[in-house]
């Protein structure tokens, strides 16, 4: 049985969003310095931050001027396998 999932996709996006701006907040870095930055336009960083929108190039920019590149690099890497046959899958 799949894991039941709780939270919308939408959630989840305005989660990350939330983490990535108190992260902005901790170092002091307004939304016009990051945009500067990050080369990512200030609405691009207003609407990520309010509405959890933005591409994944941009996260990426992003993560690489609040240097958590590592974070985003990481994402992925640590995921169990379900069964035998995902181990077997992945050595195909």
């Amino acid at each position: 049985m799949e894991g039941l999932v709780w939270e919308t996709a939408e959630e989840l996006d305005m989660k990350l969003a939330e983490r990535v701006r108190n992260i902005r907040k901790r170092r002091s870095i307004s939304q016009q310095k990051l945009a500067t930055m990050s080369n990512v336009s200030y609405g691009s960083i207003k609407r990520f931050e309010t509405k959890g929108q933005i591409s994944l190039i941009n996260l990426t920019k992003i993560s690489m001027a609040l240097g958590i590149a590592d974070e985003l690099r990481n994402a992925f890497t640590q995921v169990p396998y379900r069964n035998i046959e995902e181990v077997i899958n992945e050595r195909k």
